[in-house]
């Protein structure tokens, strides 16, 4: 009897795995976690319109706050979430130090990070700054666009004076004068140009790198079904987000406790014309991944070429967008 009891168990699952209209059901955990920020705008749209829980009614489905790119990591490294939004070189770096993350989609192509100085300083160029003190979050997107920035005009970190503050400290070191400039991350930058005439020193769309949705090895080999439909509830936030500017610019503004202009300035910056991770994200990180070895921020001898490429996992969006 036990064994018959025990063989109808396995028919039974066995067909509600065959006749589940989506995905595998036992492939899916139990609890999915995964963070939203204010600077990867579509992870606030699937959060806000449930996307996920529609998708999955039978997996609680876990949000966190992520500040920066380097909050984010910490949280994916440690376990506390499974998928972590980041910018593209900020998951290089810290794969390139012996963190096992894979990227497996692109959310967009933003351009959030550029230099801010007061509206009354006196700094003019890129070369202005040597020995001037620049507000920077470590491990973030606008810390590595600092570096690249300076080395176009020939100058290191030991150049200047690197106060390393996470993104809001940072703004508001730029406001009382504690620093000199700001590697500004929307919205808050967006935020300080409107509400305190804050400029942008020094912009470089190049310099920015993509906002990617990145897992850890072993949660891709354990689970890539939840990867899939991680990426279609995605999806469906970048094309509701492209096609709803207002909402979009709303959603944020709401989320964040910005006025609607500040949400508006930062979204006219952000292009949602990306998902699949291809060949040319994985060359324009390797451009900028040079950066990493020069500034010593990777571990001697690693080919960050070679980390990049490995980064990037497309197969998962390859299956899932249309």
């Amino acid at each position: 009897m036990k064994s018959f009891i025990s063989h109808s168990k396995v028919a039974v699952l066995t067909i509600a795995v065959a006749f589940s209209s989506t995905y595998t059901l036992a492939a899916i955990p139990s609890t999915l976690k995964l963070d939203y920020a204010y600077y990867a705008p579509t992870s606030l749209v699937v959060r806000e319109q449930k996307l996920l829980e529609k998708a999955l009614p039978n997996t609680q489905i876990k949000w966190v706050f992520s500040q920066g790119s380097n909050r984010s990591l910490e949280y994916l490294n440690s376990g506390s979430v499974d998928f972590a939004s980041t910018a593209g070189l900020a998951a290089a770096l810290s794969r390139a130090n012996g963190s096992p993350i894979k990227t497996v989609y692109i959310q967009s192509q933003p351009e959030w990070t550029a230099l801010v100085v007061p509206a009354d300083s006196k700094i003019k160029s890129l070369a202005d700054l040597k020995g001037k003190k620049i507000a920077a979050t470590k491990g973030t997107d606008p810390y590595l666009f600092t570096l690249q920035a300076l080395d176009t005009v020939g100058l290191g970190k030991n150049d200047v004076q690197l106060v390393h503050l996470q993104h809001p400290d940072g703004k508001t070191a730029l406001e009382r004068k504690q620093v000199d400039a700001w590697a500004g991350l929307d919205p808050l930058m967006a935020s300080a140009q409107l509400q305190s005439g804050a400029k942008l020193l020094y912009r470089n769309v190049g310099f920015n790198s993509y906002s990617v949705l990145s897992v850890k090895d072993q949660f891709a080999q354990q689970s890539p079904e939840a990867i899939e439909a991680v990426i279609q509830a995605y999806e469906q936030a970048r094309k509701w987000a492209k096609a709803n500017p207002d909402k979009m610019a709303e959603l944020l503004a709401r989320e964040a406790k910005l006025p609607n202009n500040v949400a508006k300035l930062q979204l006219s910056r952000t292009n949602f014309d990306q998902n699949i991770p291809t060949a040319k994200h994985v060359a324009a990180l390797q451009k900028a991944g040079k950066i990493l070895t020069e500034e010593d921020l990777v571990r001697k001898g690693t080919n960050t070429n070679q980390v990049i490429s490995q980064l990037f996992d497309a197969k998962y969006a390859q299956k899932v967008v249309k």
